[in-house]
């Protein structure tokens, strides 16, 4: 041994014994079991007290790289090349857990694995069947469209001039009127959420949502520190949202039309009342509108950005739950400077959306296509929602009640006892029926069930349901 310790090193005398005995482990020049010398020619060959080298071997002992054993010495450990491989790793557990991004609830991560096997019948899926999605029509289009080097190449960082152009056509039928500066294209809804919760809003802000809630399952805000408050319409809103409003920054986040996961409506004058209290009160809300296309029935009720007169709402459109969540094209509607510092942080996170998918949502919504696919999938959705409520008239009427499904994918089941629980979950996940359990939504909901009718076949609608009776009986 030559080796010496640097008395100039900006390292203690001791910090550099104990490196230097730990790479001599770490090389295999000592090998597990190997006797180390005795302390007092250590201190000799390295110049120093006998302190400085105990202080050293003391800590490679606690680091479990080095044993004593009484009357012999000291000995590389037997664990020692575990230690050292796990010293040698990042603790990728420890990154996670302290991560800003919160995990979803363990039943949410099954329904997102489960979703992927062919065998499972998905009775609480939010997404269109693919015997559904207009796969031949998009085919053909796609020999419709002509396409110059620019508009395949990286959009503008609002989106395509064209398609943002089209949607303020569109949106003139939704009585939204607006103009291309004032709208973003974005990756489907939820990034309309999370680029909204990071670029607009305060850590610890309030979001105020009707409860149960969607956002209660996908966490943009819960992720961004933000607090979720949920509200009851029909107590003292205006109240409520002022003594809340008090403490912190905050917004309303609402789905008016075919509420997810209820499926309910709520009524103009009910529009009238949140648009009118949020306003006076300077509440900005999120009208989440991604539903609409699909009521059975037209519809007297306003959207909320048809009301609005001062910039108050931020609408969010897509076309993932009308025509194919894998073209992932949503957009927000909302005051320039909102747009501008939306789209800033979209080019930082994506350098913006699918360049052909926002060609495809342009023609479709130019050429009446998307309105002629739209007629015809109202009415499969009819079609199945009247074949699930035959199933729950049969045999679910003395269990459990519903409200009559008004348009979308959903309908919402309460059991009359409280027994939609994780066991519940996993009992009919064994059976290869996969729920959305009303927990997600809401964590103190143990009576209610989201069953869509618009991913599985007929067959399976009727084989889940099946399963869940048997179950309950």
């Amino acid at each position: 041994m030559h080796w010496k310790p640097d008395r100039k090193s900006h390292l203690t005398i001791h910090e550099q014994i104990k490196e230097w005995m730990r790479t001599r482990i770490e090389r295999g020049d000592w090998t597990v079991g190997t006797k180390l010398p005795t302390q007092r020619k250590l201190a000799a060959q390295f110049e120093v007290n006998r302190s400085t080298i105990n202080l050293a071997l003391d800590e490679l002992k606690a680091d479990g790289l080095l044993e004593s054993r009484v009357g012999s010495g000291t000995f590389v450990a037997n664990n020692s090349w575990n230690v050292l491989l796990n010293k040698s790793q990042p603790n990728w557990q420890q990154h996670i857990d302290a991560s800003i991004h919160k995990p979803n609830y363990h039943t949410i991560q099954l329904i997102n694995e489960y979703e992927q096997y062919d065998h499972i019948i998905r009775l609480g899926t939010g997404e269109l069947s693919p015997e559904l999605l207009p796969t031949k029509q998009i085919e053909r289009s796609l020999k419709s469209l002509s396409l110059d080097s620019r508009a395949i190449g990286y959009s503008e960082p609002q989106g395509s001039n064209k398609l943002r152009s089209v949607l303020c056509e569109y949106l003139k039928k939704r009585g939204i009127d607006t103009a291309p500066e004032n709208i973003l294209i974005v990756s489907g809804a939820i990034q309309a959420l999370q680029l909204i919760a990071i670029g607009l809003l305060e850590e610890g802000a309030i979001i105020f949502q009707e409860n149960p809630s969607y956002l209660n399952s996908i966490h943009p805000f819960q992720s961004a520190g933000m607090r979720m408050m949920p509200i009851q319409r029909d107590g003292n809103l205006t109240e409520t949202l002022r003594i809340a409003k008090r403490r912190k920054q905050s917004l309303f986040y609402c789905v008016p039309t075919l509420q997810n996961p209820t499926g309910r409506n709520w009524t103009s004058e009910e529009r009238q009342i949140l648009y009118e209290t949020c306003a006076q009160l300077q509440i900005p809300i999120i009208e989440d509108d991604v539903y609409h296309e699909l009521l059975f029935e037209q519809s007297s009720s306003p959207s909320l950005k048809s009301l609005d007169r001062s910039g108050q709402v931020l609408y969010v459109g897509s076309v993932s739950k009308t025509l194919s969540p894998g073209l992932r094209i949503g957009w927000v509607v909302a005051p320039e400077p909102v747009i501008q510092r939306l789209a800033d942080i979209k080019m930082q996170s994506d350098y913006g959306s699918s360049a052909f998918s926002q060609e495809i949502v342009a023609h479709w919504l130019s050429s009446g296509i998307y309105e002629s696919h739209i007629l015809q999938l109202r009415e499969q959705l009819k079609i199945r929602a009247l074949f699930v409520e035959k199933i729950l008239e049969e045999q679910f009427k003395s269990v459990a009640t519903w409200e009559k499904s008004e348009g979308g994918f959903y309908i919402w089941i309460r059991f009359n006892e409280p027994i939609v629980n994780k066991a519940m979950f996993l009992n009919l996940l064994k059976k290869n029926v996969l729920i959305n359990p009303g927990y997600i939504y809401d964590t103190t909901d143990i009576h209610h069930i989201r069953v869509s009718y618009a991913y599985a076949s007929l067959e399976e609608l009727k084989e889940g349901l099946n399963c869940i009776i048997e179950l309950v009986c």
